[in-house]
């Protein structure tokens, strides 16, 4: 890890870049909404850092950049927002709705790790998050870290004092890594003295060695005050905090510059992290990356249902030799695709069929090949028992069997496609007088859960606003339990829902690239999904049209039909949600893993089939409300009140 690259969200004045920069790193993305803070981070890095900021890789509102967008980095590195966590806010945490839902950002930074995938993760919050709702907003966190994205979890209250800072400042500090197997033991530093006491501070003779945590708001009080954090005695006489003495407190270079008054300086002192604590955690986060990149070296065995499904799929069609067509209701057709070539998007060579067990290997730089006989690797028991494995096991998990083929044929296969890849594998397929090379199909499986078309994320929010209803229905509508009551409750107090955006701009541009009412046809139906549980898409577009619901949209039964089935397709060949769509397919076609091992593909040489497949298949899901950020009332800075819903599409 000499050289590493990491993000900086929540930047505030730049603590964590100082740090990760003086050990070597590059930052390549970072996210700061406050102007003043904003013109103070630009004003002290664009000399060490231009490309950051010429690139337009300095964002603002981290709800606006989408996770496609932002450059692939190692290192994660988040203040994420305190006040709805902190002893001096009202500790909302994550049911902060009012002020923009400043407890939710914490789920910004979930979909940037599900997304991006990077090696490490580095948070700091405020000390009381960890006893914030009796333990329940910890709890949320660590779960969802460590059980939904699968990074380890550590966390330790550090003083900015144990790093040698002559400050309190006790912070949550939590750092996870992405592959860490069998290597778990991190450990935070020892501590260290101080570099410097306040008397060094003040440069004369103050009454305290270890300074007050520099805070934001109630500057000025008397020094006998217990809300005091500012004022010291110092050879005798009582001295307020300045940013001169403020950014030594919190290891700052003398160097550092505010281009602000002095009030914002010591705002965004208040709001900063201790550097030093940053620094020596970070010293030893990078170490114990070090072990783990070596450890990475081999091969890794352990793969999730997913993972092994999609080697399943790449055998099977070096097996069969051949890709079956499927109709509408999932039956084989007995028409099929010969198949000469197999491969994946990231696979650096391809497997070259042939009419005999005879395969080539074929190296797609030099083109150099090899040839392997498979009859004795690959056949119908061993698929059979593969996809036993698959279905018995959960979590991620190994099979030696499959990691000695993968040798045998000197291929590592890994997860073919990426986040931001439709294809999963890659084909020659031919049928009469059909021939395509490099033909991209996904795979969706039934050999685990029900497979998704469209994961949820924040990108996936579709946001109402709620007419009818005063802001003090708000505590009063969000104390229900259940989104369903809170529904109801919302309907019961006359309140009325229009469809207002999609959270996401890219998401609103992509549907309307299907057409230009497809945002509202689409929260309309997800609307209805969520007020009277009508899940089935082609059950619930009729009781949309029934009901009236789209009367401002011209359209027939038959032409919103049509414009759905549209919509299913494209989700599933075409667009991402936090990515903007060029209009062209991705993929050609889709291979379902049926819960037997058989395996049939839709291609778009037979559309009408895979529309109808999708048409009657697709069920509205319903995804966690805490971790998609959704499901109740919101009172935005415009005064008005806001409801989102989270849309998630799933086979049935």
């Amino acid at each position: 890890m000499e050289k590493f690259k990491f993000i900086d969200l929540f930047a505030g004045i730049g603590g964590f870049h100082l740090a990760f920069h003086s050990l070597g790193g590059e930052c390549v993305f970072a996210s700061e909404i406050d102007t003043h803070a904003r013109k103070t981070y630009q004003h002290n890095f664009y000399s060490i850092n231009p490309e950051l900021f010429e690139k337009g890789m300095f964002n603002d509102d981290i709800r606006k950049i989408s996770p496609h967008e932002i450059p692939d980095f190692d290192i994660l590195c988040a203040g994420f927002p305190c006040q709805p966590f902190s002893q001096a806010g009202y500790k909302r945490g994550f049911n902060d709705n009012h002020k923009s839902e400043r407890g939710n950002l914490f789920f910004n930074i979930v979909d940037i790790l599900e997304i991006k995938r990077p090696k490490a993760f580095f948070l700091e919050n405020v000390r009381g998050l960890i006893s914030h709702d009796k333990g329940q907003t910890f709890k949320i966190i660590r779960e969802i870290l460590e059980e939904e994205l699968n990074y380890s979890f550590y966390y330790q209250i550090v003083k900015a004092s144990d790093y040698g800072l002559p400050q309190l400042r006790p912070r949550t500090f939590i750092i996870g890594f992405r592959d860490e197997g069998f290597l778990k033991g991190f450990n935070f530093p020892p501590t260290k003295p101080l570099k410097f006491n306040m008397s060094d501070v003040w440069e004369g003779q103050c009454s305290r060695e270890i300074g007050f945590t520099l805070r934001v708001g109630g500057r000025g009080s008397n020094i006998n005050d217990r809300r005091n954090w500012d004022s010291y005695l110092v050879d005798g006489e009582v001295r307020q905090l300045m940013p001169e003495q403020g950014k030594k407190m919190q290891g700052f270079p003398d160097s550092f510059e505010f281009p602000v008054s002095k009030k914002e300086a010591m705002k965004q002192l208040g709001n900063s992290v201790a550097v030093d604590a940053i620094l020596e955690c970070g010293k030893s986060l990078l170490n114990h990356l070090n072990v783990i990149e070596l450890q990475s070296l081999d091969m890794k065995k352990t793969k999730n249902k997913g993972e092994w499904t999609e080697i399943y799929s790449f055998f099977k069609v070096i097996n069969d030799k051949k890709l079956t067509l499927s109709d509408k209701d999932l039956n084989n057709t007995q028409n099929y695709f010969s198949v000469s070539k197999v491969s994946t998007l990231n696979l650096d060579k391809d497997i070259i069929l042939t009419d005999t067990d005879l395969v080539f290997i074929e190296n797609k730089i030099t083109k150099q090949r090899k040839q392997v006989n498979i009859g004795g690797l690959i056949n119908k028991d061993i698929l059979e028992d593969l996809s036993n494995q698959i279905k018995q096991n959960k979590g991620t998990f190994e099979i030696d069997d499959i990691v000695a083929i993968q040798n045998e044929l000197g291929i590592s296969i890994i997860k073919g496609g990426r986040s931001n890849q439709k294809s999963d594998i890659v084909l020659d397929i031919n049928k009469d007088n059909f021939y395509k090379i490099n033909e991209g199909f996904g795979i969706k499986s039934y050999l685990g859960s029900k497979p998704t078309l469209l994961n949820a994320s924040g990108k996936t929010n579709f946001i109402f606003k709620v007419g009818n209803l005063s802001k003090g229905d708000l505590d009063n509508i969000n104390s229900t339990k259940t989104l369903k009551d809170r529904l109801n409750k919302i309907i019961e107090f006359g309140g009325i829902f229009y469809f207002h955006q999609i959270e996401q701009e890219t998401m609103f541009y992509n549907l309307r690239i299907i057409d230009s009412m497809m945002p509202e046809i689409v929260a309309q139906m997800l609307l209805e999904f969520f007020v009277e549980r009508n899940n089935i898409l082609s059950e619930n577009l009729v009781s949309v049209y029934n009901k009236g619901l789209l009367d401002n949209i011209t359209d027939d039964l038959s032409s919103l039909t049509i414009k759905v089935k549209r919509f299913l397709v494209s989700v599933l060949l075409g667009f991402f949600a936090g990515t903007k769509w060029d209009g062209k397919y991705a993929s050609n076609g889709t291979i379902v893993v049926k819960d037997d091992g058989e395996q049939l593909a839709f291609h778009i040489i037979d559309l009408s089939s895979l529309e109808d497949y999708l048409f009657e298949n697709i069920v509205f899901d319903t995804p966690s409300t805490t971790r998609h950020r959704y499901g109740k009332l919101i009172l935005e800075n415009d005064g008005n009140l806001y409801f989102k819903l989270n849309l998630q599409l799933r086979f049935r």
